[in-house]
Order: C-alpha cells, then sequence, then structure tokens
C-alpha cells in the first residue's frame, strides 16, 4: 500500500508529508482546494509525463516521493529484486518490502526518475507505477476501453495467469518455429535458383584446390626464379674466372712455391711476400667455394618458373571471377559447397520443420482453446458478480455483459479471444460499449462494481477514485461509500470526494485546504490535515450545508457517521 506521500514546490504545495493507512482514506475539501494537485503530484511519482508548469512558481525544481510497504511477492518487488534495486525485507515481523518512487521535475521541463534513489528511466517508473497504483475518475476510461485491457481484468478474475503464460509460451515456440522454417525455405528457394551456378562453381574451385597463403608463397618462389634467371649468366661467368682454364689459383700457387725455394737463399727478404700469396689463394678458393654455392642456389628449372606463374595466374584468375581475395578461395569453396549441400538436403530438412511447426502450432491451439474455455467460464461469473453490486449502486435495470469472441484469426500470445465489456442502462434498450452507453454517473458506478468484484483478484494495493460520485447523490452516493468500504476491505482506497456519505464511510479524514501567508503578495499553498472526529463531523457538515454549519448538519453528520457498515 501507499505509506507515505512527500511534495516539494509542486504547483501551490511548498512542503506536504502525507502518512496514509490501510482502508478507506477519503480527502475532502472545498472546491479548488488543491485535490487535483495533490492526485497530479502522486500522478508524477509514478510516471505520468512531467510538465515544467508542475514547478511552484519561483523555483528552480519540485519532487514528489512516494513510499510503498508491499508484499514480497508482488510483481513490482520481484520485478525489481532481479535488477538489483530492492532489497526483499521482513519489516516487522512481515513479510514485506519497502519501496520509494521519486520524481524530480525541474522548472524547464526535464524530469528525473528514482527507484529506492537509483536513478531509472522514466519508463521503468512508469511501468512499477502502474502495479502499485491504479487512478480512476469518473471519465477515466483505462481500465473500461482497450479490449487487451478488459481481457486482462477477466485473467484476474478467472486467476487465468498460469494458463495466459503458457499460451505466451507456446506462442513464442510456435511464432520461432514458423520463422526458421521460413528461413530455411528462403535459402532453399535461392539456392534451387543458382543450383547450375552452384554446381559448376563448386566443381571448378574442387578442382583447382585453392590452399590459404598459397598466393603468397607462389609469389615469393616465382620472383626469386625470376632474379636469379637474371643473374645466372655473370655468376656462371665468375665461376669461370675462378675455376677455369684461365684460372690465376694455380699461377699463384705455382709462383707461391717457387718463391718458397728461393726464399732458402735469402732469409727475410721473401717470406711476407709468400703469405700474402698463400692468404690471396686462400682467399680466392674460398671465393670459388662460395660462388659454387651460389649458382647450385640460382639454379631453376623453367618449367618450375612455367608452373609457379600458370598456378598463380590461375588463382588470380577465380579471385576476380568470384569477387574474394585469393587467401578466401577456399572458405568460399566451402560456402558454395554448403550452399549446394542445404540445397541437396533442403527439402528433407524443410519437412522436418514444417513438421515441428505444425506440433507447436497445435500445442498453442490446445493451450489457447482451453484458456478461452476458462475464459468463457470466467466471463459468467464476473457477469453475475458485476450485477450483483447493481441493485445497492442503484442499478437495478442495468445489465452488464462481457462479450467474448474467439477465433484463429484473431491467435496471438493472448490467445485467441477478444474481450469486451457491455453494459445495458434501461430495459429494452440494447446493449453496446461500456463507453459508450453510460453516462458519466452511470460510468463510475459500474467501474465501481466492477473493482469491487476484482477487488481480490489482481488489483493494483492501491486504488484512487478522483470524485466519481460527481452529480449524484442521496441514496446513490450512500451506496457508493459503502462499496468503496467494502472495497477497502482487501485493497487501500484513497477517494476524493464531496459526497458526504462517502466521507461517513471513511477509516481516514484528510482534509485539504489553500491558504495564503497573509501578506501584501499573498502567497498561496495548499495544506492537508488529518481530522479527528470532531474536525471530521464539521466537515461532513460542511459538505451537507455549505460554508455555515448548522446544528442541524452537524446531527445530520452525527447520524451518516454512525450507520452501520455491511
Amino acid at each position: 500500500m501507499l505509506a507515505h506521500l512527500s511534495i516539494r514546490d509542486i504547483v501551490l504545495i511548498e512542503q506536504l508529508e502525507i502518512d496514509f493507512q490501510a482502508g478507506l482514506t477519503v480527502l475532502t475539501g472545498e472546491t479548488g482546494g488543491g485535490k487535483s494537485i495533490l492526485l497530479d503530484a502522486l500522478s508524477l511519482a509514478l510516471g505520468a509525463r512531467g510538465d515544467g508548469d508542475l514547478v511552484r512558481a519561483g523555483r528552480g525544481q519540485g519532487a514528489v516521493s512516494a513510499m510503498f510497504v508491499l508484499a514480497n511477492d508482488h510483481q513490482a518487488v520481484r520485478r525489481l529484486a532481479e535488477q538489483g534495486l530492492v532489497a526483499v525485507g521482513n519489516a516487522n515481523g512481515a513479510a514485506v518490502t519497502e519501496l520509494g518512487l521519486r520524481r524530480v521535475q525541474s522548472a524547464d521541463g526535464p524530469t528525473r526518475a528514482f527507484i529506492n534513489d537509483t536513478p531509472v528511466s522514466v519508463t521503468l517508473l512508469r511501468e512499477i507505477g502502474r502495479t502499485l497504483v491504479e487512478i480512476h475518475g469518473q471519465h477515466d476510461d483505462r481500465a473500461l476501453v482497450e479490449a487487451d485491457a478488459h481481457r486482462s481484468l477477466l485473467d484476474a478474475f478467472g486467476g487465468h495467469r498460469r494458463d495466459r503464460g503458457e499460451v505466451a509460451r507456446a506462442w513464442a515456440d510456435w511464432r520461432q518455429a514458423e520463422e526458421e522454417m521460413s528461413a530455411l525455405e528462403a535459402r532453399v528457394g535461392a539456392a534451387a535458383r543458382e543450383a547450375e551456378y552452384l554446381r559448376a562453381s563448386v566443381e571448378e574451385l574442387t578442382t583447382l584446390a585453392p590452399q590459404a597463403g598459397e598466393e603468397t608463397t607462389l609469389a615469393n618462389r616465382r620472383a626469386t626464379m625470376m632474379r636469379a634467371e637474371r643473374i645466372a649468366e655473370d655468376l656462371n661467368e665468375a665461376n669461370e674466372v675462378l675455376a677455369g682454364r684461365d684460372s690465376p689459383v694455380p699461377l699463384l700457387a705455382g709462383l707461391a712455391k717457387r718463391l718458397a725455394r728461393k726464399a732458402e737463399q735469402a732469409p727475410g727478404l721473401l717470406e711476407a711476400t709468400i703469405a700474402k700469396i698463400d692468404a690471396g689463394v686462400d682467399a680466392l678458393h674460398a671465393a670459388q667455394s662460395e660462388l659454387e654455392t651460389a649458382v647450385r642456389q640460382a639454379e631453376f628449372d623453367p618449367q618450375e618458373l612455367e608452373a609457379a606463374e600458370t598456378r598463380l595466374f590461375a588463382l588470380r584468375a577465380a579471385s576476380r571471377k568470384f569477387g574474394v581475395p585469393v587467401d578466401e578461395l577456399s572458405a568460399f569453396a566451402e560456402k558454395l559447397a554448403a550452399q549446394l549441400g542445404e540445397l541437396d538436403d533442403g527439402e528433407a530438412r524443410l519437412a522436418q520443420m514444417r513438421e515441428q511447426a505444425t506440433v507447436r502450432r497445435d500445442d498453442y491451439m490446445r493451450l489457447a482453446q482451453a484458456l478461452s474455455a476458462k475464459r468463457t467460464q470466467a466471463a459468467a461469473g464476473l457477469t453475475q458478480a458485476v450485477e450483483t453490486e447493481f441493485p445497492s449502486l442503484r442499478l437495478d435495470d442495468a445489465g452488464f455483459h462481457v462479450r467474448l469472441e474467439s477465433s484463429p484469426e484473431q491467435a496471438g500470445q493472448s490467445g485467441l479471444d477478444t474481450v469486451a465489456f457491455w453494459v445495458r442502462t434501461n430495459p429494452g434498450t440494447k446493449p453496446g460499449p461500456i463507453l459508450k452507453v453510460a453516462s458519466g454517473g452511470e460510468l463510475a458506478r459500474f467501474l465501481l462494481a466492477l473493482k469491487v468484484a476484482l477487488a481480490d483478484k489482481g488489483s493494483a494495493p492501491t486504488l484512487v477514485f478522483d470524485e466519481i460520485d460527481t452529480g449524484i447523490g442521496g441514496a446513490v452516493a450512500d451506496a457508493m461509500g459503502r462499496r468503496l468500504a467494502r472495497l477497502a476491505a482487501d485493497v487501500q482506497v484513497l477517494s476524493v470526494t464531496h459526497a458526504p456519505q462517502v466521507a461517513a464511510r471513511a477509516d481516514h479524514h484528510l482534509v485539504i485546504s489553500k491558504t495564503d501567508d497573509g501578506a501584501r503578495e499573498r502567497v498561496l499553498k495548499t495544506e492537508v490535515a488529518v481530522v479527528d472526529a470532531e474536525q471530521r463531523r464539521d466537515e461532513i457538515a460542511r459538505m451537507l450545508a455549505g460554508a455555515t454549519i448548522t446544528v442541524e448538519a452537524r446531527a445530520a453528520a452525527e447520524r451518516l457517521i454512525d450507520q452501520p457498515g455491511e
């Protein structure tokens, strides 16, 4: 339930702290006192659209905080616990969790949203807010206009949460199977249209058998052989000079030997020369050996060069033809082969997928039809429960009908059904959609009857009724007050009312008033006061008699308050 509301600098509210209790709380006060401002502020905290005009004049921003105490299994607690935004608690021995929603509105337009002081999106704030509070006015149509809302209310009454979840999962499985089948059909169809091209391409690439990195290897080998071809003649000529008939090596070696014999005759004269000649001979021998190695390395088979060039040109031609780099030809060949393989066994796989999609469709239809049957039964129960409330609400001649239409063409995640609430307000008239047939006062009473019937069937823990008793009085207003009190036995109810009969049924009474500061500028502000028993009697007397409270009005107020409940 809503435990506390804090408002700062919103329109006429400078600073306001309100504690709320379980049961029925009424908010009364003179017209223009600020009741609508209070609800606008609460709506802002629940994720309603922001507006810079809500900020109190002369202030840069306003803020609204709403504190809720919820059962740990409430859907909002479960949703936020998954995101780490709430810690499931145990307050005063009860399995409850405190949840704070806060909205800061800047005067220049932007807003910021918080849940338990953690910044969140307004979308999330609104999603959570809808599970916590329902605000209904005389002309409010959120619960009564959309078929999806009607269907959800019927499912809440019938307790179809698990069935609806199973239908939604079956629908998702069926749609997934259909999408996968359609995707495979598209691929097989495309492959079939290109079958001849695929087979020719796979055959060509299989024959070519490209390998990753092959282009680089061939290009390097070809470049090496072409360079060797250009220097082979020079290498052979140099080798001929060093090792051929005109090689200076034998001549130098013989010279060294002759000088060595002469050296004995002239010690110290030729030794250095002989050593240099010997070193030169050794160097020439070494050069000859290196040169022979170079000649051997430069040798190549012209046919090998031709083969390398032919292979390289073939790979590059295939690259241009298929529009992929040479190094990716191998992977491309595998891809084409897979497509061809998919074509070859595609029909068999399609048959399997069609069968699977049929099975999933049948599963969905079985669950959806079972849900439709339960909804039909629940529709009769809801009709009876709502019409049971009509006599007390002075709708004796009215009728309520849950119109349910089922068709496979309407299949969706919520089942096969459309649900609409139809009413008949007078005998002999045709029933029609509730918003088209019911007047404002009737609509409010229909709504109240519906909420009473659904009080323990998934309603938000806090219901707010904004002047739904406008335009009615006497016995009808008294009946509405009794129904609100009855509803408050199951959920927290806040009612903004001008009807003393409704106010008299309240468990708690708040009076909203507008005051000024007494200064020349007369700055107005809205205040809320919790009234005691005597103040409550006077407020109800004011509602009965107007500005001047008479003894008779006080007595009438006493009688209203003392009337026994249901």
